[in-house]
């Protein structure tokens, strides 16, 4: 059986107001040439195919394309709801993409209730797929115990009820099916790739070793940075399709390619993207920046100036640069407090606005910054519901 992974395509997604849909139809183009040209069985989206709860018609347009042009190619579809999804949206398309012979899992279940999914392939084998979109605390741990209890507690109990799911999702695994998980989670021992939401990837994660040895592969989303969970069976992270913002510095972005049959492991290989502009930065005096112009392609731009704010400085480097996304004047010797130790992508983000407030006053919050995130989330959900 041959097996597409792919995640987090985060269609919507802007930079500074700059539209990325070409970039995201082109990346989704590819990833569509790879899924017919290796002829795969079967093609597992492992959340986070939005970037917003509520997307653009565009957004709508672009996804629901590339999920139908996956079926087209002869493999069963099988998406499931990340943070960003909304899932009431997810659910209510579900029905139309089950035409398609897409299967769209839009919260946990109950195995029994759509919570595992048993597909016979093309190659005559029998997938059995356990389900694990994201799990929010909000649903597991209770608003007054977050006001009151320790956030410890608090993480044990998200954890803790992580394993019991994965146990009554994975208890069905048996020895003539490839037995595959699809999750959208944060395993502990990921290195983040930069672009994702913060409180859902430092508040939210489980050990690996709740994905059992019977396995033959776990599909993960959520974290941007394609890699290998060591556990006690293949795990692994497909990464984002393309730099989704500065933040995302690692350079590597594929999808993964699994052979899977029943009584062997499972044969494991990354298959990189080119599609999508690089996001580059620079840095330098007007003068060594002026010996840059021309030589950075198409490539977005963070360009920081190192000298003292002059009238006009900002334009003349626009000028230069016609690809500049972010201008930053560094006075000269202020390099350790320049603010690239913040994604400036997430500058609008509220609750990167609230940690640079209290940490520009001195004021030690860390309770704060989390007490603050659940409310964000909770409005989040209100928002969505």
């Amino acid at each position: 059986m041959k097996i597409l992974h792919t995640a987090d395509w985060h269609v919507g997604k802007t930079l500074r107001g700059r539209s990325r849909a070409d970039e995201h139809r082109a990346v989704l183009d590819e990833i569509i040439a790879i899924a017919e040209e290796e002829v795969v069985d079967l093609v597992l989206v492992a959340g986070d195919q939005f970037d917003r709860a509520v997307p653009t018609p565009e957004s709508e347009q672009i996804v629901y394309d590339a999920l139908l042009r996956l079926a087209q190619t002869g493999a069963q579809v099988v998406v499931i709801a990340g943070n960003h999804d909304n899932p009431r949206r997810l659910s209510a398309v579900r029905p139309l993409l089950e035409l398609a012979d897409i299967t769209a899992a839009s919260r946990v279940t109950p195995p029994d209730k759509g919570g595992v999914l048993h597909l016979a392939t093309a190659s005559g084998e029998t997938a059995c797929i356990a389900l694990f979109p994201f799990q929010s605390k909000r649903g597991i741990v209770r608003a007054e115990a977050l006001m009151t209890g320790d956030p410890d507690d608090h993480q044990k109990e998200y954890a803790d009820r992580c394993r019991a799911i994965a146990r009554a999702l994975c208890t069905g695994f048996a020895a003539d099916t490839v037995n595959l998980v699809v999750a959208h989670l944060t395993v502990v021992g990921a290195m983040a790739g930069g672009g994702e939401r913060t409180a859902h990837i430092f508040d939210y994660y489980v050990p690996a070793d709740i994905f059992p040895v019977e396995a033959h592969y776990v599909a993960l989303g959520h974290i941007h940075k394609p890699q290998r969970i060591p556990g006690r069976c293949p795990i692994r992270y497909a990464g984002s399709p393309f730099a989704l913002d500065f933040g995302e510095a690692h350079g590597e972005h594929s999808v993964i390619l699994i052979e899977a049959e029943t009584g062997k492991p499972a044969r494991i290989e990354r298959v990189p993207l080119k599609s999508g502009r690089a996001l580059t930065t620079i840095r330098g005096s007007s003068l060594e920046l002026e010996q840059l112009a021309g030589t950075t392609g198409d490539d977005f731009l963070r360009v920081i100036v190192e000298e003292a704010p002059l009238p006009g400085l900002a334009e003349r480097v626009r000028d230069m640069f016609p690809q500049v996304v972010d201008v930053i004047v560094s006075r000269p010797g202020e390099t350790a407090a320049e603010p690239e130790t913040i994604d400036p992508s997430e500058l609008r983000d509220p609750q990167t606005q609230f940690q640079r407030y209290i940490r520009e006053r001195g004021i030690e919050g860390e309770e704060l910054v989390k007490l603050f995130g659940e409310l964000l989330e909770d409005e989040y959900a209100s928002a969505t519901t």
